[in-house]
Order: structure tokens, then sequence, then C-alpha cells
């Protein structure tokens, strides 16, 4: 059964800035702490990438899984699910991008993640809390 988690937070910048950040993975590796490694395997006919390889830092190991990411709700949402993964059965998430306050940006991240092997609840907790700082170090990029 995979467990989800979803997080909103306010960015003091355009949509429009939040949301070039959020598509340019292969500049992931400089602001998300546990990505180590992002390739564009695939791009859309208007070339944008829809399927990415990534290496990240998971539960003190190193993880690949490469994702799909689908843009029929653009610049709304950003979503995406996983194609192959070592140590996860399903990857399914989305960006939900709207317009704030005073030029700002909110943003709804959810994430559902069913991994090979079912972990102890305080070992998922953590890895929940390490999931969920992507959108806080997306805030710090696009605010920078």
């Amino acid at each position: 059964m995979a467990e989800s988690a979803s997080q909103t937070i306010s960015i003091a910048a355009a949509p429009e800035r939040v949301w070039s950040i959020a598509t340019d993975f292969e500049r992931y590796p400089e602001w998300a702490k546990d990505v180590k490694d992002v390739i564009v395997r695939g791009r859309d006919a208007e070339g944008r990438p829809n399927e990415v390889e990534y290496r990240a830092s998971a539960l003190g190991r190193s993880t690949h899984y490469t994702l799909a990411y689908d843009y029929s709700q653009a610049p709304n949402v950003l979503a995406w699910r996983m194609l192959r993964g070592d140590i996860m059965r399903t990857i399914d998430g989305a960006y939900n991008f709207s317009v704030g306050t005073e030029g700002s940006t909110e943003v709804r991240y959810d994430l559902a993640i069913e991994l090979v092997v079912p972990l102890p609840g305080f070992v998922k907790r953590r890895a929940e809390v390490r999931i969920l700082n992507t959108v806080r170090e997306l805030k710090t990029r696009a605010e920078a």
C-alpha cells in the first residue's frame, strides 16, 4: 500500500519563475539536497522533458528511479508517475501551482510512494520529512 504525503507552501516568487525551476530537472542537483544526478531520457513534441532518470539519497543508500512527467494541465499542475525504480514500486505525485497574494505562488506538493520492502513507522516518517523538504528547497531556490 502506498504511503502519501502533502504539503502546501507560499513562495515569494511569480508562478512563471517557480514553474521554470520545477521543470528544469537537470538543475535539481544544485538545489534539491537528496538529488545527486539527473538524466533526461526523453522529451515531448514541445521539447519538455517527459522521461527523467534520477539518482538520489534515500534511507542511507543511493536509489535510482525514472519518472514520466505529464504536462496536460500545465502550468497549473506538473504531475509524474514512476516508470522504473529500484527500491520503490510506485512514485506518483504532482506540484499544484496557483497565484497567491502580491505576486507569490502557492504550491501544493502531493506524493504517494510504495516501497518494495515495508519499513517501520519511524523510518517512514523520517523519509517523509526528507521528501517534503524538496518543496522547501524549491522555495529557497525561487526566492533567491
